[in-house]
């Protein structure tokens, strides 16, 4: 025995046995398309949320080397900066030591004899000071006024009464160190 279906006594049990069979491809396209496009958007949402996760890994990972590149970069030219001063110094030793021969093998004086120099000179002055003191006659106010007064009264004579003009050393930089 078949049983037959009789969609008059219940019409919402089986809607789609009156429509024909090209209706029914139709509606299986419009639920597949539908489907696809639910699962679509999901796969869509999915697929951007794993594109910025990608992104932010990325970013980060370009952001790690390049402060690695900057770190090497930054020593590599402190590296050369020193080298650099330190042949600097070497050349600039060389240089003052060359010169100072010269200049020695001129008869120039040399920065320490020339500070030697100047404390015999400031030495005397002060024993001078005292001497002048010693005898009631103020300290000279100027350093050509006792010269001359010393000079006429020791009877000396006009070249002996001049005094050498002391000229400026220029310090060089290791000395100054």
């Amino acid at each position: 025995m078949v049983k037959s279906f009789d969609t008059s006594k219940n019409p919402a049990s089986s809607p789609h046995t009156d429509t024909p069979p090209a209706q029914h491809i139709w509606l299986a396209g419009l639920g597949a398309m539908a489907k696809a496009q639910e699962q679509g958007t999901k796969a869509i949402e999915a697929l951007v949320n794993d594109g910025l996760a990608f992104q932010r890994k990325s970013q980060a990972e370009a952001q790690q080397r390049l402060h690695e590149a900057t770190e090497r970069l930054t020593h590599m030219a402190s590296d050369l900066g020193q080298q650099s001063v330190v042949r600097v110094d070497r050349l600039e030793h060389l240089f003052e030591e060359r010169v100072a021969k010269a200049l020695h093998r001129l008869g120039m004086p040399s920065m320490g004899d020339m500070q030697l120099l100047q404390a015999r000179v400031d030495q005397l002055q002060e024993q001078l000071n005292q001497i002048l003191q010693a005898n009631g006659t103020d300290a000279p106010k100027s350093k050509a006024a006792p010269a001359k007064k010393q000079a006429a009264k020791s009877g000396l004579t006009a070249s002996a009464k001049t005094k050498p003009q002391r000229t400026p050393v220029k310090s060089s930089r290791r000395a100054a160190d």
